[in-house]
């Protein structure tokens, strides 16, 4: 399955996810749909449909957003050096759609590889793992564990 970012996928954001996916937006912490979601499945981008993290690598951090360990494919996930704000932070973008989907922090659990992946809600789909094969996701079913 390609993943391509398209004007047809930009055209059907809300407000909100083109704010934080095009604009480099971040939505209010705990206000992300995907917060407390802890169904197995993998999260998508929103724009492209590429795979970004799997339920089995999100955890509880306390910082406002899903966070995750590891994204599904590194290759699909790209880190910027983003200096806004004052502060020197480590952006996360998908390679694909080129949407903003939050940062990443050294701070994660560390048997886990100490790594925080702290993302927006607004930049994801989440596609539950009963529905991944129907999908074009099949592939990355192996990466779903019961939770």
């Amino acid at each position: 399955m390609p993943y391509t970012k398209s004007s047809e996928a930009i055209a059907r954001l809300t407000p909100e996810q083109f704010r934080v996916t095009q604009q480099s937006g971040t939505e209010r912490p705990g206000t992300g749909e995907y917060l407390d979601n802890h169904a197995p499945g993998i999260y998508v981008d929103i724009v492209s449909r590429e795979p970004l993290f799997a339920s089995s690598d999100k955890f509880e951090s306390g910082c406002g957003w899903p966070s995750f360990t590891k994204p599904i494919v590194p290759a699909y996930v790209s880190e910027l050096t983003d200096r806004s704000h004052g502060m020197v932070r480590t952006e996360v973008r998908s390679v694909h759609g080129d949407s903003h989907l939050g940062h990443v922090f050294p701070d994660g659990p560390a048997d886990r590889g100490g790594l925080r992946y702290c993302i927006n809600s607004a930049s994801l789909r989440f596609v539950h793992r009963d529905d991944m094969q129907a999908q074009g996701y099949g592939e990355y079913l192996n990466q779903v564990k019961e939770i």
